[in-house]
């Protein structure tokens, strides 16, 4: 099969790699229909060192399964499914508790000799666990949206679940990729009353206006957090999440939020240490966030997607197919594109 390998920073090829085969009797072989670049895919794209060996890319895929191991139960030849962008058992303790992120048999794609998602076929381990069949057909119109489900909507979803948005609330987010922008479909999805989008890219932050942002901050640093704060009456926003994962969205966070408010970070760090000092402990602020759980909200959000209450597809901005990949690194790269959707 062809599939896409990240050789090094800026080096990513589109090669031909074996078959994936069943190997545990959890196994699924699924043939992917859509699968996309990922913002974090960035971050090894710019640092990754350069190795010989490659590492297989891509952790948000649906697809059609075609064989499963004899102990799959649910799942059968031709299901449509997605996938979370890690997989589980989805039933150990850390998964009944909503934190499938944390499974004890789970795992990431492209590690571990798991095959990476942007590829024409993935083993998925635990597939009973992780899989979720999808009721339309492959040609539905809505599969880009429903692709979301696998990593972008969920993640902006578990910014704005722990952060605690609730109706009413005033709502900050820091960062029009495609996760902020879904923190902002979130948001209002729960309830917030006021939702403020930092963001200076224009047809991004416009499109964070569709989604229903109520205002738009392109200023960073001090200057962003004194805006915040004037737009919400002088005391900042009582929910704050930050898709970005700088030290500098990290502090325009601090500077947002009302004291007693919360923080909820969905970027990738980018740093080891923060401002944690006694200041911070005087305001009562809750910083919270990490890795989604997306298994967990999967059948949360797609009937707001199978309805048309939502269109996270949207945030898809570039279709390209799978030799082009290379490409569509360097768009987002080089912030040409969004986000990038790819039709192996």
């Amino acid at each position: 099969m062809r599939a896409t390998v990240m050789y090094g920073a800026g080096d990513v090829r589109v090669e031909d790699r074996p078959d994936p085969k069943i190997q545990q009797p959890a196994d699924a072989i699924v043939r992917v229909v859509l699968s996309c670049v990922c913002g974090s895919d960035l971050w090894p794209y710019a640092s990754m060192p350069a190795t010989g060996i490659g590492r297989p890319m891509g952790h948000e895929f649906l697809g059609v399964v075609e064989e499963t191991g004899s102990d799959v139960a649910t799942l059968r030849a031709g299901d449509l499914v997605v996938t979370p962008f890690t997989y589980c058992d989805n039933t150990c303790d850390f998964c009944r508790k909503g934190l499938q992120s944390s499974c004890r048999h789970g795992g990431r794609y492209g590690l571990d000799g798991v095959d990476g998602g942007q590829g024409e076929a993935v083993r998925v381990p635990v597939a009973d666990g992780t899989l979720v069949k999808l009721p339309v057909e492959e040609t539905s119109p809505l599969l880009p949206s429903l692709l979301t489900l696998s990593d972008v909507l969920c993640t902006g979803h578990h910014g704005a679940v722990t952060a605690g948005v609730g109706r009413g609330d005033r709502v900050v987010v820091i960062g029009d990729g495609a996760v902020g922008l879904s923190a902002v479909i979130a948001a209002k999805r729960l309830g917030a009353e006021q939702i403020i989008l930092m963001g200076r890219h224009t047809d991004r932050t416009g499109l964070g206006r569709d989604f229903g942002a109520t205002d738009v901050v392109a200023d960073r640093g001090d200057e962003a957090a004194a805006k915040v704060r004037e737009l919400t009456g002088g005391d900042g926003a009582d929910r704050v999440i930050e898709a970005v994962g700088t030290l500098q969205s990290l502090r325009t966070a601090l500077g947002s939020v009302i004291d007693g408010g919360t923080i909820s970070r969905l970027g990738v760090p980018q740093y080891e240490q923060g401002p944690l000092g006694l200041d911070l402990i005087m305001r009562n602020i809750t910083l919270t966030g990490g890795a989604a759980p997306a298994r967990a909200y999967i059948e949360e959000l797609m009937p707001d997607i199978l309805n048309g209450a939502i269109n996270p597809g949207r945030v898809f901005d570039r279709t390209v197919g799978l030799d082009d990949v290379p490409d569509a690194y360097r768009a987002m790269a080089e912030r040409r594109a969004l986000k990038a959707l790819i039709r192996p």
